[in-house]
């Protein structure tokens, strides 16, 4: 074999692990005031894979076993598992002046320690960011996120679960959305050990945003009064 085409052959070589070789893509980004920001990929490679031939099977993705469901009128959430119904928790919804829409969307990721920036929305006019970890932060300690600016958050007033008092999100209980996070990320394909939400529950001031490569179902819907 020449030289050249030694050479040739190296780079192949070379080129081919780059494609196939891909690790954990993660960013973190720090602020003037501190906090600092982890944009975690799942593990998904940084690079595109080689384009599929002919000859290659694109393996089909299995959708989650999870799905959530919010009824507005019982303010209840309900998480199901291969159809069946596995938790309930009660949430606070949208008041009359600012109601939580109904659909049906996919929950695509999940921060933890979320910072709060103000909606251009009205009532939001006089308010100010609030940093991962301000006790005075109204996302609490995690938010699922479907359709911003509505998301299922934690919430530092956990008084109001269970009334029609949010501006259009869905609050739950901090202890309530560290479960469901966790529930989310597993079941999307996000999964992380056990030392990986000890310190995201640990440090407070780190905002962790977690991709979800297969997004969990989410409904919203009326529901009928009791």
């Amino acid at each position: 074999m020449s030289r050249q085409q030694t050479l040739y052959s190296i780079g192949m070589m070379f080129l081919l692990g780059m494609l196939l070789g891909g690790c954990r893509a993660e960013r973190t980004d720090i602020s003037t005031d501190g906090s600092t920001t982890v944009v975690d990929t799942g593990g998904l490679p940084s690079t595109q894979p080689p384009t599929a031939t002919a000859t290659q099977t694109v393996p089909q993705q299995q959708p989650p076993d999870l799905r959530l469901e919010v009824n507005l009128a019982q303010r209840e959430l309900y998480v199901y598992r291969s159809g069946e119904r596995i938790d309930t928790h009660k949430v606070a919804v949208g008041s009359k002046e600012w109601p939580t829409p109904t659909g049906e969307w996919t929950i695509s990721q999940v921060v933890w320690n979320p910072e709060w920036i103000p909606p251009n929305e009205s009532w939001a006019e006089d308010e100010e960011p609030k940093q991962p970890g301000d006790p005075d932060n109204p996302l609490g300690r995690v938010q699922l996120v479907y359709q911003l600016p509505n998301s299922i958050h934690g919430t530092n007033a956990p008084d109001s679960v269970g009334k029609a008092v949010s501006h259009g999100s869905i609050r739950v209980t901090n202890e309530v959305g560290t479960k469901l996070g966790r529930q989310v990320m597993e079941s999307g394909g996000a999964s992380r050990d056990e030392a990986w939400f000890e310190r995201a529950r640990a440090n407070r001031t780190e905002k962790q945003v977690v991709e979800i490569p297969n997004p969990v179902p989410i409904s919203v819907v009326p529901g009928k009064s009791e």
